[in-house]
């Protein structure tokens, strides 16, 4: 994104006001705890290709990502709650909705995969390219925006191994996951070289303490680990 600069002053764009605002917002407001895990994605990435032959859909490893957060939040649904302070409750949503961000021609934006409760791996990386390609021309709608129980944010693209991104306002947590790397890990009485990700999760402490977000994480990464968890929809069908 090009910004004109005028006397060593560059002006903030609206997003970028925005975006400051429901920061600070989070950061004042939500007492945040961290936990991080190593996934094994060797299996997925061995089988991603041969998936989306099966099912005729582009399915990234965001998309795994994704479903995958959407599957353990139904296991794990404080991660879909929201602090009501006037009762002193959590609200827990029966609605499962896990946005993404993207880095977009008016700056970083969340758009959000709604409705998860209903839909296979497929329908997710329909829905997900669908929001990318939006986003990527400024087409996204304000409801585009609404529902994230998790977001996920990804700088691997860039050579970055993990990271703590910030959770905004209305969601529990962020995933944040870095680049895959060539590992030498032991199996048995061998050694082997693994395709391994560092997977951090910054989550609302009001809702969870750390014991709750590890299990939700390893959950995730379980899911993973083996991805025919997550494309048994489609095998099922098949058969």
């Amino acid at each position: 994104m090009t910004v004109p600069v005028t006397d060593n002053q560059v002006p903030l764009t609206r997003i970028q006001k925005l975006i400051g605002t429901y920061m600070l917002q989070s950061k004042q407001t939500k007492p945040t705890g961290y936990v991080r895990i190593q996934a094994d994605l060797t299996d997925l990435a061995k089988m991603r290709r041969t998936y989306c032959k099966e099912v005729k859909v582009r399915v990234t490893t965001n998309d795994f990502f994704i479903y995958a957060i959407a599957r353990a939040i139904q296991e794990y649904p404080l991660l879909a709650a929201t602090i009501d302070e006037a009762v002193e409750n959590l609200v827990i949503s029966e609605k499962i909705g896990v946005g993404f961000a993207v880095a977009a021609p008016q700056g970083l934006v969340v758009p959000v995969v709604r409705d998860m409760n209903g839909k296979t791996l497929a329908d997710t990386a329909r829905v997900s390219d669908d929001l990318l390609k939006r986003a990527r021309t400024n087409k996204l709608a304000p409801d585009d925006f609404d529902g994230a129980s998790v977001v996920l944010s990804g700088l691997g693209m860039y050579g970055i191994e993990t990271f703590y991104a910030i959770s905004p306002p209305l969601s529990t947590g962020i995933v944040s996951i870095g680049n895959f790397e060539d590992v030498v890990v032991k199996r048995g009485e061998d050694f082997v070289i693994r395709k391994m990700m560092y997977v951090a999760l910054a989550f609302d402490h009001r809702v969870m303490d750390e014991r709750y977000a590890a299990q939700f994480l390893h959950r995730v990464v379980s899911l993973l680990e083996n991805p025919s968890e997550l494309t048994g929809d489609f095998k099922k069908a098949k058969d």
